[in-house]
């Protein structure tokens, strides 16, 4: 938590700039910056996406000489090295800046310790820590990106009360209200890329657009569009394919796609990805979210279906979920959940969620009706083995788990 009053204030209005710049700075992290002297603001800035000045540079620009023995506030250790951009430290110190805050140490081995000890060495006074949790939760995607070459994943899905994203026909639109599939929306325009499996490109033949008709277009970011589809089953008419759509659709597949269909999609301007094969002949998702890290992407979200999301929780892939519980009770035995897969044998093996939100989301067009339940949480792993359909059919043989659940009741 802040610990100082007025370096906590100038902080705060340092993180709001930097998340001004949400989804348009990968692989660079969201950084503000604020310039005070004499206990007024007279320079502030944000890093607005790669390639572009940083926020300290950004400030200084703005407070001119007035930057000469001001106080800098930043919400990320500055930089000392040479990238796409000079190095921010020189910068720094040419202003003439006499003290800086900065919230959180950056982790890039090019820059940890470096940037504190540059501005240090010119003989400026250098705090770290201020809001330094904020900062970290601001930038959470690139602190993973850059400590483990992974973006950091959020699975999104909605469901009934009883846990059911179908009815036992399929029928799926909408189980959740209009106000919480636009806050989707506004997910995906601040994510680098969507995922969805070819069965849910099947079913529902969804855009995975961005649709926030209440912004401008210049406002709106249209994520990259990922299909893992192993065997190239999709159907070439699939809206994702539609070479009108903004952005740019991929599909993810292995060598068991067919070359014409491969040749096909080529065509109609989308990127194939040949990736390894996982032992069951689909995608391997673990050399598929390794791509996306070597390309610059910070997030992700896998909005399903049941299948890849399974397959995503056993391999420990997600970092948070982003749940709508809809207040309906569908039923049916085969009507299908969110997480499928072969699933966890033992309850110590399960994920866990912590650091739970939970914020109720009304009905835009009926006030008497009941709203969603959003729930935002973070997800760890315990340190048992993740999921394998082989040891839980041994558990059933050597009788571990009770008969009701070996019948399948």
């Amino acid at each position: 938590m802040c610990q100082h009053p007025d370096p906590e204030t100038y902080m705060r209005r340092a993180l709001v700039l930097a998340q001004q710049a949400a989804g348009r700075t990968s692989p660079n992290p969201m950084v503000g910056a604020v310039i005070v002297k004499d206990g007024r603001i007279v320079g502030e800035g944000y890093h607005r996406r790669a390639g572009e000045p940083h926020a300290e540079v950004e400030a200084l620009r703005v407070a001119g000489e007035a930057a000469r023995g001001a106080t800098m506030y930043v919400t990320l250790e500055p930089c000392a090295h040479v990238g796409r951009t000079p190095p921010c430290t020189d910068a720094i110190i040419a202003a003439g800046i006499t003290e800086v805050y900065y919230a959180i140490a950056d982790p890039n081995p090019l820059v940890s310790g470096k940037g504190h000890a540059q501005l240090a060495a010119a003989g400026i006074r250098v705090q770290c820590g201020v809001c330094e949790a904020e900062a970290f939760e601001l930038n959470r995607p690139f602190f993973k990106h850059i400590t483990t070459g992974r973006p950091f994943v959020t699975a999104k899905f909605a469901m009934s009360l009883d846990g059911k994203i179908a009815t036992v026909i399929g029928q799926s639109r909408w189980i959740s209200n209009a106000a919480a599939r636009r806050r989707v929306h506004h997910l995906r325009n601040r994510t680098d890329a969507v995922l969805v499996g070819a069965g849910t490109v099947i079913a529902d033949d969804p855009s995975l657009t961005t649709r926030l008709p209440d912004l401008s277009p210049d406002s709106i970011r249209h994520p990259l569009r990922i299909v893992a589809d192993s065997r190239g089953r999709v159907p070439l008419s699939a809206k994702v394919f539609d070479p009108d759509l903004p952005g740019q659709t991929v599909v993810a597949t292995t060598e068991l796609i067919p070359a014409d269909h491969r040749r096909a999609l080529v065509e109609r301007g989308v990127d194939v990805w040949l990736l390894p094969a996982s032992d069951d002949g689909r995608v391997r998702l673990s050399a598929l979210f390794d791509e996306l890290g070597r390309r610059g992407m910070l997030s992700v979200l896998v909005e399903g279906g049941s299948e890849l999301l399974g397959a995503c929780f056993c391999e420990r892939l997600i970092d948070r979920v982003w749940v709508f519980m809809a207040p309906l009770i569908i039923g049916g035995q085969h009507a299908p959940g969110p997480v499928g897969g072969s699933g966890y044998a033992l309850l110590s093996q399960a994920a866990r969620l912590g650091r739970m939100h939970v914020e109720l989301i009304p009905a835009d067009d009926d006030e008497s009706a009941a709203p969603d339940i959003w729930i935002q949480a973070d997800v760890s792993y315990p340190e048992e083995e993740v999921c394998s359909p082989v040891l839980s059919r041994k558990l059933v043989q050597s009788n571990h788990l009770p008969k009701s659940m070996a019948d399948g009741r």
